[in-house]
C-alpha cells in the first residue's frame, strides 16, 4: 500500500533521451559527406553531381535492404543488443570514409603508408582522372555500404523501444522527441563539420563525428533494460506503460502480451497495414533525404554559397531550426485523443493529413528564390518540419496495429520501401541536375540547374498527399492485427 502512494517514476523519458542522442549521431554521420563533397572532396577526386548522386542513391539502396533485415534482427536479438550492433557498425562505417583517400592513393599510385596530406599529393600526381574517379567513388560506396547497414537499425530499434516504454497514446509524442534528434544532428552538422574540414581536413570530420557513436554505446549498455525488470521503473510507471493491455485484451481475449507469436516476413506482407505503411514511407522518405543531401549543393550551385561560407552555414542552421517545430507533430494526435475523444489511430491519420498540406509550399521555393535565398530556406524548413511530424506519426501506426514482437520487422519493411524511394530521387536528381546544367534546359521560367531543382521540388510538394490518400484507402479505420 505504501508503494502505491509513491510518485510515479519517469524513467521512460531517459530512454527517449538516449534515443534522441542516437538519432542525432545518426544524422551527423549521414551529413558529413553532403557538407564536404562539393567543396572539399570533389576537387580532390574530380566528382560531378552524377557521381555524388550515384553514391547517395546507392546509400539509399543499401539502407533500404538493410532496413528489411535490421528490423528482423532487432526483433531476434531484442532491443538492447540489436541497437548496440547497429550503432557499432555505422560508427565504423563513418570512420572508414576518412581512409578512402589513402586507399585511393594506394590503389592508383602504390602509396599506402602515407598520411592524409601524402595521399592528396599522390592523387594529384596521377594524370588518369578516370581512374581516380572510379577508384574513389567505389571506395566511398563501400564506406556508405557499411554506414547504411548500421544506420538501418536505428529506427527499428528506436520504435521498438518506444513501443516497450510507452502506451499508444503517447508513442507519437515520444517518437517526435527522439526523431527531433535528426533535426538537432542536422542543425549541428553545418556549424561543426565544415569547420573541422576547413581546419583539419575533410578526413578528420568523418573520424571525429564517427567516434561519437562509440561513446553512446557505453551509455546504452549501462542504462537500457526492459521496463518490467528495470530498477528505475516503479510499479506506477509500469502500470502506465501497460495502459493498453486492457484494451488489447478486450479486442483479442486470447492475446498473450508476454509471449506474442512472431510474424515471418511472408506473414507481414499479407496485411494491408504493412502495405499502407510501406507506401507512405516510399512516397515521403526520399523527400526528406533530398533536402538533407542536396540543400548544401543547392545553395552552392544556385546561389554560389559554399558550405564553408558562414552565410551558407547560417542558412542550413536556420533551415533545421525551423524543423524543430515538428515536436508539435507528436503532440497533435495526443490532443485529438485527450481533448476530442478520438481513437489514437484516427487522431494520427487526421494529424498526418494536416501535415501533408504544408509541403505544398515547396512549389514556391524556386520562384521566390529570385527575391532572396532565405525564402527557399524558410520554405524547405517548414516542409522539413512537416515531414518530421508526418514521420513521427507514420512510425507510430505500426505500433498501433502490430504486436510488439513484429514492430521492428514491419518498421524495417517500411524503411526498405522508404530507402528505395530515396534511391530513385537521389539518383534521378543528380542525373537531372547535370543534364539541366550542361544543356541549359528550360522548364517554365527556369533554366539550367534551377529548372532541375524546380522539377524535384514539385514532386516533393505533392508526395505526402499522394501517400496519405493511398494509406487511407488501404486502412480506412483502426484495424489491429489479431488473427495470428
Amino acid at each position: 500500500m505504501e508503494q502505491r502512494t509513491q510518485k510515479m517514476s519517469n524513467f521512460r523519458w531517459t530512454i527517449v533521451t538516449l534515443l534522441f542522442f542516437a538519432t542525432a549521431i545518426n544524422y551527423l554521420d549521414r551529413q558529413v559527406l553532403s557538407l564536404t563533397w562539393k567543396d572539399f572532396i570533389a576537387p580532390e577526386f574530380h566528382w560531378t553531381n552524377t557521381h555524388y548522386g550515384t553514391i547517395t542513391s546507392l546509400f539509399s539502396l543499401f539502407y533500404a535492404v538493410g532496413m528489411l533485415f535490421a528490423g528482423r534482427i532487432v526483433d531476434k536479438l531484442d532491443t538492447k543488443k540489436g541497437f548496440l550492433w547497429a550503432i557499432g557498425i555505422w560508427s565504423l562505417g563513418a570512420v572508414l570514409h576518412a581512409f578512402c583517400g589513402i586507399a585511393t592513393s594506394g590503389i592508383i599510385a602504390g602509396k599506402w603508408l602515407v598520411g592524409f596530406a601524402g595521399a592528396k599529393e599522390a592523387i594529384a600526381s596521377v594524370n588518369n582522372i578516370s581512374m581516380v574517379l572510379n577508384v574513389s567513388v567505389t571506395l566511398f560506396i563501400f564506406a556508405r555500404l557499411v554506414l547504411a547497414i548500421g544506420e538501418s537499425g536505428n529506427f527499428p530499434a528506436s520504435i521498438k523501444s518506444v513501443a516497450e516504454y510507452f502506451p499508444k497514446k503517447d508513442r507519437a509524442f515520444a517518437t517526435s522527441i527522439f526523431n527531433a534528434g535528426s533535426t538537432v544532428g542536422a542543425l549541428a552538422a553545418p556549424v561543426v563539420i565544415p569547420v573541422i574540414a576547413e581546419k583539419w581536413g575533410w578526413e578528420m570530420s568523418f573520424i571525429i563525428i564517427g567516434a561519437l557513436g562509440f561513446i553512446w554505446m557505453g551509455f546504452w549498455a549501462f542504462f537500457y533494460k526492459k521496463p518490467e525488470v528495470h530498477p528505475k521503473v516503479n510499479e506506477l510507471e509500469l502500470d502506465y506503460i501497460h495502459l493498453d493491455h486492457a484494451d488489447e485484451a478486450a479486442v483479442n481475449p486470447n492475446a498473450n502480451t508476454e509471449n506474442e507469436k512472431k510474424l515471418s516476413f511472408k506473414q507481414c506482407f499479407k496485411f494491408k497495414q504493412t502495405w499502407a505503411f510501406a507506401f507512405g514511407k516510399f512516397m515521403t522518405d526520399g523527400v526528406w533525404w533530398f533536402y538533407l543531401f542536396w540543400t548544401p549543393a543547392y545553395l552552392s550551385s544556385v546561389y554560389g554559397l559554399k558550405s564553408s561560407d558562414p552565410r551558407s552555414q547560417l542558412a542550413i542552421f536556420v533551415l533545421y531550426a525551423i524543423t524543430l517545430l515538428s515536436i508539435i507533430g507528436g503532440w497533435l494526435p495526443t490532443y485529438f485523443v485527450d481533448k476530442k475523444g478520438m481513437h489514437p489511430y484516427a487522431g494520427r491519420m487526421r494529424a498526418m493529413l494536416i501535415f501533408a498540406f504544408f509541403p505544398l509550399l515547396a512549389l514556391f521555393a524556386q520562384p521566390l528564390g529570385h527575391i532572396s535565398y532565405w525564402l527557399p530556406i524558410i520554405i524547405i524548413g517548414i516542409a522539413g518540419a512537416a515531414h518530421q511530424s508526418w514521420s513521427a506519426n507514420i512510425f507510430s501506426t505500426v505500433s498501433d496495429m502490430f504486436p510488439k514482437s513484429a514492430v521492428a520487422t514491419v518498421t524495417g519493411i517500411g524503411g526498405m520501401a522508404g530507402g528505395i524511394g530515396s534511391m530513385f530521387i537521389n539518383k534521378a536528381s543528380g542525373a537531372l541536375f547535370d543534364f539541366a546544367g550542361q544543356t541549359q534546359m528550360s522548364f517554365l521560367i527556369f533554366k539550367g540547374e534551377e529548372a532541375g531543382y524546380f522539377i524535384v521540388f514539385s514532386f516533393c510538394a505533392v508526395a505526402y498527399l499522394i501517400g496519405w490518400v493511398v494509406m487511407k484507402a488501404l486502412v480506412p479505420k483502426y484495424s489491429p492485427i489479431t488473427d495470428l
